[in-house]
């Protein structure tokens, strides 16, 4: 479980705008992508609805999605600054980049099960765990929340990672890696971080 600053209450967990990976049914996972059109329109949308909150820092994975996002959200804020931070770089999935996930469904079902079952015991040939990963971002979540001073934490970081910090900031498990993968161009606010853990 992470072990939070008693300083920051909330986290602001941003998924970037999607890439063309995304819009296909693609896994992407630590592939380097560029927003697609529709994923620049999501990052400009969130830019928008984010424009209520005062975003001094923006730690952000080091994919170029997440980079371009996080340079949207900064754009008109004077003392906006963008973190980038390698621990946040998306799950490695092998042998399974680029792989539709309708493929995997249809050819591989019990894996396909599995993830949907127990997310966390899923592992690409020749990629990472999300138990692995999930051990990687909390060590990069637990130091972000230390160091920041600010109210609350703003995190851009694409899915299936977005999934994994958001279970370990509630305390629940990931459901669902399917569905995760292509989630793209939305934000919540987890509130009392703080209370969660020890």
């Amino acid at each position: 479980m992470i072990t939070r600053s008693k300083s920051v209450a909330r986290v602001l967990l941003v998924r970037p705008g999607a890439t063309e990976f995304d819009e296909q049914g693609r896994m992407k996972g630590s592939l380097d992508m560029p927003m697609s059109d529709k994923g620049r329109e999501q990052a400009d949308h969130l830019a928008e609805q984010l424009c209520q909150f005062d975003l001094h820092t923006i730690y952000t994975a080091p994919c170029e999605s997440a980079r371009e996002t996080a340079d949207r959200l900064a754009r008109d804020r004077r003392d906006a600054k963008i973190r980038v931070v390698d621990a946040l770089r998306n799950v490695d999935h092998g042998l399974w980049h680029g792989k539709l996930i309708a493929e995997v469904q249809k050819n591989l079902p019990r894996v396909y099960k599995q993830g949907q079952d127990t997310p966390s015991d899923i592992c690409p040939p020749g990629g990472e765990s999300m138990r692995e990963a999930k051990g990687r971002v909390m060590k990069a979540i637990q130091k972000i929340l230390r160091k920041s001073s600010e109210d609350f934490v703003t995190i851009v970081i694409p899915e299936p990672l977005a999934s994994v910090v958001h279970s370990l900031l509630n305390g629940e498990e990931v459901v669902d890696f399917w569905t995760a993968e292509t989630d793209s161009g939305r934000w919540e606010l987890i509130e009392d971080v703080s209370s969660v853990g020890s």
